[in-house]
């Protein structure tokens, strides 16, 4: 009896083939960092599981989004022990399939992995912005006695130059606080996300370069929707109104990649696991609209 497929969507051949995907889902079950809750390492896999079982129509969009091209690669972990070490070896892995013209997801795994694809869009697509949904800013200088910790991974990317917009925040340290004063970040506060998306989401959107990176820590949504990750905060995001968000990022700028982050599958409780699935699915779609868009303009 032949095995069933293990990729994302449990699509057939003829959709995931590599050389005619325009999407590579990289798993990275990578997780050095993590301090409160463990477990990150598992998603991946769970989220793979969870997309399994989804419905592949998209009744917003009216469209199959996965007839793009979904190619699923297998596992990525790097071998260094050595933090800068190992996240060059995925920097690397990551910019050969953005060389190739993927549209790469790459499937988390800590947060402190964002910083190697980040790295390797901006060898391959130049100047970029980072938008970055998160509960935490993630801004320490160090944290642990490791400068490459998932808490401070958006200072590491915003040290290098790289624009960014947060949009949930809810939980930082007073000198992460003062660092935003002083740098003048961009921030959509998680009290700002209520009752309704903000304009300040929309005008801050338009002060980024034209190409952005996307990366999507699960601790965004309010633990009612995510208790599946370690540090869940309570405020987020809700789902409907987060998928606005998403699609008018896809609709003024061009994501380059992306990555969904801090999945920490719960035995037992898919609820978590099957958001992050059908979240990036969801972004697949609005990709596949903007670039039919494009196409058509």
């Amino acid at each position: 009896m032949p095995s069933l497929p293990t990729n994302f969507g449990l699509l057939e051949e003829e959709d995931c083939r590599y050389e005619t995907s325009r999407v590579a889902v990289l798993p990275v079950p990578f997780e050095r960092t993590t301090t409160y809750g463990k477990g990150t390492s598992g998603g991946p896999a769970a989220i793979i599981r969870a997309s399994q079982s989804m419905e592949l129509w998209d009744e917003e969009l009216g469209s199959e989004p996965f007839r793009q091209g979904i190619a699923t690669l297998p596992p990525y972990l790097p071998e260094a022990f050595d933090m800068p070490v190992a996240l060059g070896e995925l920097q690397a892995e990551a910019r050969r399939h953005l060389a190739a013209g993927k549209f790469l997801v790459t499937l988390g795994g800590e947060h402190s992995l964002t910083q190697a694809p980040v790295a390797a869009a901006c060898e391959v697509h130049g100047e970029i912005g980072v938008v970055q949904f998160d509960a935490h800013a993630d801004l320490r200088e160090e944290f642990e006695g490791t400068p490459h910790s998932h808490a401070s991974v958006m200072k590491r990317i915003v040290d290098s130059g790289v624009s960014t917009l947060a949009v949930g925040i809810r939980s930082l340290s007073t000198p992460e606080a003062a660092l935003v004063r002083e740098r003048k970040l961009h921030v959509v506060w998680g009290h700002q996300l209520h009752p309704s998306p903000p304009e300040l989401y929309f005008g801050l959107l338009t002060k980024l370069p034209q190409k952005v990176y996307l990366t999507f820590d699960v601790d965004f949504f309010d633990p009612s929707l995510v208790p599946g990750t370690g540090t869940p905060e309570p405020g987020g995001g809700t789902w409907y109104p987060t998928l606005l968000l998403l699609r008018a990022l896809f609709r003024s700028r061009t994501v380059v990649a992306m990555d969904v982050v801090e999945l920490a599958p719960i035995g037992g409780q898919p609820a978590s696991d099957f958001l992050a699935a059908k979240l990036i699915y969801k972004c697949l779609g609005y990709l596949q609209e903007s670039e039919s868009d494009n196409v058509l303009h």
